[in-house]
């Protein structure tokens, strides 16, 4: 199986790292915390007018008609960036359940142009993240798919490790008139949601990571002890070189989860959770490790390492934690045939 990225794919992504580079750098996260706002509102229409939001909908509803592996360097930007707007969830996973479930065309429509945003409240999630910003939510109930508007909403907010995710409890009436589709398809519209959002929180982990390491080569370039940048120590080039080795290892499984993720079936599930798996380990050491290179500054308010640590731990327990992935590889492996010709890879081709 050939999961290599194709040029248009690397360039979307670029694209949107671009805006973010521009829009989303360490003061901008401080400007954003101290004016205690949601959003930047010039930051989400930059990044609306990429056409982030059409990428999962059909070109029949106004949408890009890409698949899963066509938004991995979005979500990996954005992780790269700890952007604290929901461009991840909105895109990449209410927008196309609302397309999906045939929601009303003039909210479809705001949601692809970015004038509004959507929030997804999944039963795997305690919390609904962002809330607060939606036009509507979409929410599950008994197997259904509903679809709320925000003053239809009761919202009480949830602390979070993360100062930029924004989790509320959300309280709210089903009824027929929010219901857009039943328990029997509303189940295959809930699962296909869990799996991206579950891909998607794996890919921001691993731009996470990436960042940790960018940020502690810049300091280890800068910081000098006896003379000398602490950078040119085997010890913190041997600590860099673990955490970009394990980065490595985790790309290549990602990237594979993406390529059939909308196949949906046991073997996609598996390396779904593989992938989110791999990358929480290689988010996990990254902040770790960065956090030690920059010494008692790493502990400190002043850096932004702690920004991308905490969002790090806050994603390693969304849409499933390890616990719950680890047990969805066991499935994969107690109840299909294993060996060299039976990789998870191949194993849509096996049965």
């Amino acid at each position: 199986m050939d999961f290599t990225l194709t040029p248009e794919q690397i360039l979307f992504g670029e694209v949107v790292a671009q805006v973010l580079d521009d829009h989303c750098n360490g003061a901008a996260l401080r400007r954003l915390m101290a004016s205690g706002q949601a959003r930047d509102p010039s930051r989400w229409g930059a990044l609306s007018d990429t056409g982030a939001a059409g990428v999962l909908v059909a070109e029949d509803l106004g949408g890009l008609g890409l698949a899963e592996i066509d938004f991995l360097g979005v979500a990996q930007a954005c992780g790269h960036a700890g952007l604290p707007e929901p461009l991840v969830e909105h895109a990449g996973l209410a927008t196309p359940l609302l397309a999906r479930a045939g929601g009303p065309a003039d909210l479809l429509d705001q949601a692809l142009s970015g004038q509004a945003s959507l929030a997804i409240g999944h039963p795997i999630n305690p919390f609904v993240a962002d809330a607060d910003t939606a036009a509507a939510l979409l929410l599950e109930h008994e197997g259904e798919v509903h679809l709320v508007r925000a003053d239809q909403a009761q919202l009480i907010r949830q602390d979070s490790v993360d100062p930029f995710r924004r989790l509320f409890r959300v309280g709210w009436t089903p009824s027929a008139d929010t219901r857009l589709l039943v328990a029997a398809e509303g189940a295959s519209a809930w699962d296909q949601a869990l799996d991206r959002g579950a891909l998607f929180a794996a890919a921001q982990m691993l731009g996470l990571a990436q960042k940790c390491v960018d940020l502690s080569v810049a300091y280890a370039k800068e910081r000098q002890q006896f003379g000398k940048p602490i950078g040119t120590n085997q010890a913190i080039k041997h600590l860099l070189a673990n955490v970009q080795v394990r980065i490595e290892f985790a790309r290549p499984v990602l990237q594979a989860a993406a390529a059939h993720a909308g196949r949906g079936d046991l073997h996609a599930k598996a390396r779904i959770s593989h992938a989110k798996l791999a990358a929480d380990a290689a988010c996990d050491l990254a902040a770790r490790t960065a956090v030690q290179i920059h010494g008692a500054m790493g502990f400190s308010w002043e850096v932004d390492v702690h920004f991308f640590l905490k969002r790090g731990l806050a994603l390693s327990h969304a849409w499933g934690g390890p616990d719950f992935h680890r047990a969805r590889v066991t499935r994969r492996m107690l109840s299909a045939p294993l060996g060299p010709d039976q990789t998870f890879a191949q194993g849509a081709a096996h049965g």
